[in-house]
């Protein structure tokens, strides 16, 4: 794509996960973990700020910046020099009063902007450099929209006593403004309580405004790469979005929120932390086009395999609303632990290691089988989906279905493993990663009729619930954990990646797939 051709909008949008295995390890090589991607997704639109240079404008050593969040009713705006490539926060507004300045900001997004202008400064030759400063002159307007499922909408709707159904849920305008409870009760503004749901909005965010300005600038051509998940373009956009969301949040952690993302729901293998330690030069004094033309050429060593549920399989989600976790907070109680006690905090990960690998190797038997006894598995399905899974095995009636049984009830016993060695490896570490109240959840919930599996996503906690369902049993699911004040969300799996779209999400039908252009 031709530097200075991108004058009109780009829109590009990324998804958020759900963690479904390898909480906890997926932090350390080579231990792998399932990653979902899903219909929540960020957006990211720019555009030109003016809509003309200025004749004098080359002799500008500074272009500048617009950043809007209209859900958080945000206006920032930044110089950015053409020099050094470095940020400057010049002004930030907000319709409610905050008494920190620094809270306006979006250290995210910051990162981003720097890195993915020295990312065209490292990769142009001379004729596109000169394009480049002639875009950015024009300035960087950029607005950043988040779907409501990234937020936690439970207290809304309590407050109007609307029953806790996603039908209630739904009931929300698309890209609801989130400082709805900034208003205390004797009228003063004070800063809102945000309370997300755990779907890696930050990495979904981070993605989708590296995508779409990497895009914009013409240092990749999303527009062109279809199916191709081998895509050099596809790996840039993955490059700039990890190191950008390390940077910004003080830690290199698994970057598994990043990589599905880019990619979608895929089994994930980290890179090894060492390959972002020249990121850190830039405080040394290295010019940063020169660190991210390190960055870009070094060793990323992640390893990614594509996974998806198999067919006529639903993840659910549900919010408990018992409060929220802490993830760093857990994370340290778990390695502290590991040093305390390394022989039996290697035998936990082991043995949770290997009930990991079940689960994993008997829903990728459920999509082969799926594909080669269509007929008998749908049979199964559909039976299953109506029967409490004590019930699964009077199905048995011929070879292809009894191997779809075998399959759907091994993979439900390692899910159970699961849970087991995820409790008590909190148990030991002293930080409830399946706590009772959870565990009374989805107790209840694996018993339902058409529930294959049940557990705390990620890092687990109190945040939130999810369950995998068979055919058409979700409605029956999400009313009886309304019944036990659940609050089922309006997430489900969706393994494309990041993609292109076609316009402002706000005026476009989000949902239709002729309007984007999909990268899985």
């Amino acid at each position: 794509m031709d530097v200075g051709s991108n004058l009109t909008s780009r829109v590009a949008s990324a998804p958020g996960k759900v963690l479904m295995t390898g909480g906890y390890l997926i932090l350390e090589r080579p231990n792998p973990g399932i990653v979902l991607s899903t219909n929540a997704r960020f957006y990211a639109i720019i555009k030109p700020l003016y809509d003309q240079i200025k004749p004098d404008s080359w002799a500008w050593a500074w272009t500048d910046v617009k950043l809007t969040s209209p859900q958080l009713s945000r206006e920032t705006s930044y110089k950015v020099s053409l020099k050094n490539l470095t940020l400057q926060c010049v002004s930030s507004r907000q319709d409610f009063v905050s008494s920190h300045f620094h809270e306006l900001r979006n250290p995210f997004v910051e990162q981003v902007i720097q890195y993915a202008v020295a990312a065209a400064h490292a990769t142009f030759d001379k004729d596109k450099k000169d394009a480049l400063n002639k875009l950015l002159l024009q300035g960087l307007d950029i607005t950043i929209l988040g779907c409501n499922d990234f937020y936690s909408y439970r207290k809304w709707i309590e407050a109007r006593g609307l029953p806790l159904t996603p039908e209630a849920l739904a009931t929300l305008p698309p890209f609801t403004s989130i400082t709805f409870n900034a208003e205390e009760a004797n009228g003063q503004n004070c800063k809102p309580e945000v309370a997300k749901t755990g779907l890696g909005s930050s990495a979904a965010m981070t993605t989708a405004v590296v995508a779409a300005l990497l895009h914009y600038l013409g240092v990749v051509n999303l527009s062109s790469l279809s199916n191709d998940e081998g895509s050099r373009d596809l790996d840039v956009v993955h490059i700039i979005a990890q190191s950008a969301h390390c940077i910004a949040q003080g830690k290199v952690g698994s970057g598994f929120d990043v990589s599905s993302a880019v990619y979608g729901s895929h089994r994930y293998v980290r890179f090894s932390p060492e390959v972002l330690s020249s990121a850190q030069d830039v405080v040394k004094g290295v010019p940063l086009h020169e660190v991210i033309a390190g960055i870009l050429k070094a060793k990323w060593d992640h390893e990614r395999t594509k996974f998806s549920l198999p067919p006529l399989m639903s993840l659910l989600l549900g919010e408990p609303g018992s409060g929220g976790s802490s993830t760093p907070s857990m994370v340290g109680a778990v390695k502290k632990w590991q040093k305390s006690d390394p022989q039996k905090s290697q035998e936990t990960w082991r043995k949770l290691s290997q009930a990991n690998s079940t689960l994993e190797t008997q829903l990728n038997l459920l999509s082969k089988l799926a594909d080669e006894h269509w007929d008998s598995y749908k049979c199964v399905i559909d039976y299953c989906s109506k029967q409490r899974p004590d019930k699964w095995l009077e199905r048995a009636t011929d070879p292809s279905q009894a191997s779809v049984i075998k399959a759907l009830l091994e993979a439900r016993n390692a899910m159970l493993e699961i849970r087991s060695h995820m409790r008590q490896m909190g148990e030991a570490a002293g930080v409830p990663i399946e706590p009772e109240s959870q565990s009374r959840l989805l107790d209840a919930t694996m018993d339902m009729e058409g529930v294959l599996s049940a557990g705390v996503p990620g890092a687990g906690g109190f945040d939130a619930i999810f369950a995998v369902t068979l055919g058409d049993s979700g409605h029956n699911v999400t009313q009886a954990w309304s019944s036990l004040d659940v609050l089922a969300m309006l997430v489900r799996e969706d393994p494309r990646g990041v993609s292109l779209e076609s316009g402002d999400p706000r005026t476009n039908e989000i949902a239709s797939a002729i309007s984007a252009v999909h990268i899985q």
